[in-house]
């Protein structure tokens, strides 16, 4: 007869391992973080006071408010010949994008926001809450990086969009850099994406 017990397989809710004194600052050196993603969240929240003026100067315009027009003019960098005294359809496009590319940036900073601190941070423990956003599931450093690039990609697009509503009232010289500038971005991030795939197929390889 046997005398050999089972293994106990290690207990979940275990005490975690405790750490050398300088690995354990280094590892809480994580915290500092922290400041800069509340940060983040401040500058979220102004974003969203942008948005609702632009918007709210949107609409006043499209009542005949002169100075809402004004303001809404000089804020998406409309240029005319003479005074602009009504909205008009350009005007409306440039303005709406304007809107589109706050949202994004804004979309941009939840990203890192809640990708960064889970990643780098600490965990949100979201696991089966209806809310959980599906890419956060497997984020890493790696996607992270993907992801970002790819909003940039985003908001770079945008920006060029508005430069070609708007050609008129630019010289060519701006519209070549802002060409130049977004197919670097689209370089960077194809570089991005082709480098962290050559990675994970030396870690499969290796595996």
């Amino acid at each position: 007869m046997s005398t050999d017990r089972p293994k106990r397989a290690p207990d979940a809710d275990a005490a975690p391992k405790r750490l050398h004194p300088l690995a354990h600052l280094m590892f809480g050196s994580r915290w500092l973080q922290l400041p800069l993603y509340v940060g983040l969240i401040v500058a979220q929240a102004v974003y969203v006071f942008q948005f609702w003026t632009e918007l709210v100067h949107l609409v006043e315009a499209a009542f005949g408010n002169q100075d809402a027009l004004r303001m809404l003019v000089d804020s998406v960098g409309y240029k005319a010949d003479t005074t602009v005294e009504k909205l008009n359809e350009t005007i409306i496009m440039l303005a709406v994008l304007a809107l589109i590319d706050v949202v994004m940036i804004s979309n941009l900073l939840i990203m890192v926001i809640v990708g960064g601190y889970e990643t780098f941070v600490s965990r949100l423990h979201l696991e089966g809450h209806p809310d959980q956003p599906e890419w956060l599931d497997h984020v890493n450093a790696s996607v992270l990086k993907v992801k970002l690039a790819t909003a940039i990609i985003g908001i770079s697009s945008i920006h060029l969009l508005k430069t070609f509503i708007n050609v008129q009232n630019l010289n060519e010289k701006v519209l070549m850099w802002q060409t130049v500038i977004h197919v670097a971005f689209l370089l960077s991030a194809l570089a991005i994406a082709l480098t962290d795939k050559l990675l994970a197929h030396g870690h499969a390889d290796k595996a």
